[in-house]
């Protein structure tokens, strides 16, 4: 039978520090050619956009896609199909959303956790939509962050948001007039929007400082200005075939000659020790994230996990009730990646 995850059930079952370690893993399995995936396929229909995602893990056991659709009525809805990679069959299809605001989050939050300063408590945002608390709650979660503060274009939306957004950090998260003053000062600067011309200027940029720019993917979006790119002393991506065909902030640096596609680090060549991650304090880092199939698989399959596990844990109480004894564990040791799920 196939299990249907729904957005609410995502909600309860992917907070943020199992998206971290679904994401980490994800691309730890990648750059050591455990786990495989392609980039984004994109078609533009008379009704709407359709884009594809799709990946695979022998060590997980499954095989994944993902379907996003826009247009008419709908705002964005997507869902990730999990197939058992030994019979081929269906099992899981997870609605979408939620899981990409997390694992989008949490993709900014592992490169956080590499490439910017261990005593970073200063975080800047630019952007105030539907993706911006994830990336507030993934820093939060990888560095001690005292002040957030947030700047974006729709200043009726911002202070709604940011009181949002204190309360679910538990840490000021303050609207500010102009993103210059968002980014003076901070020591952590997150875009998340969906520009077409650059939110942060170069010359506002200071020593020591790591950027992140997650909320562009296409070639003709930037959030990043070409100076601002040029002043960065380490560019890094989730993947170089992603960056080759979204990064709209690297694309004028290329066509100079001064960036070169396949001489860029991935984030998880860091992770597994093949690329140095920051190498002093002073260092202005940039991660730029568009998003992987390979974390979609993992954190799909985590949460298609963790709902079973709590099918088990049902089971078990309601036997221990019958039975007049307490349930047993319904987790195994090593949690939900120790081995794949028939």
């Amino acid at each position: 039978m196939i299990r249907h995850i729904d957005e609410a059930m995502v909600r309860e079952l992917l907070p943020m520090a199992r998206a971290l370690d679904a994401v980490e893993r994800a691309l730890r399995a990648r750059a050591e050619s455990r786990a495989h995936d392609v980039p984004r396929t994109a078609m533009r229909l008379p009704e709407g956009s359709l884009r594809v995602l799709a990946a695979s893990a022998a060590e997980l056991g499954v095989l994944s896609s993902k379907v996003t659709f826009s247009g008419g009525s709908s705002s964005g809805r997507g869902y990730v199909s999990l197939i058992d990679l030994v019979t081929g069959e269906l099992r899981t299809v997870i609605e979408s959303v939620h899981l990409s605001r997390m694992r989008t989050g949490a993709a900014s939050g592992v490169a956080t956790r590499v490439l910017a300063r261990e005593d970073a408590s200063r975080l800047a945002v630019l952007g105030a939509g539907s993706q911006a608390l994830a990336q507030i709650e993934a820093v939060c979660a990888v560095r001690p962050i005292r002040t957030v503060r947030v700047w974006s274009r729709d200043a009726g939306r911002l202070r709604a948001f940011c009181a949002r957004a204190s309360a679910a950090v538990c840490v000021p998260v303050l609207p500010v007039d102009s993103a210059q003053d968002a980014v003076r000062g901070a020591d952590i600067v997150t875009l998340i929007t969906s520009a077409r011309e650059p939110v942060l200027e170069g010359r506002w940029l200071e020593p020591g400082q790591h950027v992140t720019a997650a909320g562009s993917n296409a070639l003709d979006r930037r959030e990043l200005d070409s100076d601002g790119v040029a002043r960065c002393d380490r560019i890094v991506v989730d993947a170089r075939d992603v960056a080759r065909q979204e990064c709209g902030d690297l694309l004028p640096l290329v066509e100079r000659g001064t960036v070169d596609w396949a001489r860029l680090t991935e984030l998880g060549e860091i992770l597994v020790g093949q690329a140095p991650g920051r190498t002093s304090d002073a260092e202005i880092t940039l991660f730029e994230s568009h998003g992987m199939g390979v974390q979609d698989l993992y954190a799909a399959y985590l949460v298609e996990q963790a709902a079973r596990a709590g099918d088990a844990s049902v089971s078990s109480t309601a036997a221990g009730d019958e039975q007049g004894r307490a349930p047993s564990s319904a987790q195994a040791p090593g949690g939900p990646f120790r081995s794949p799920a028939r």
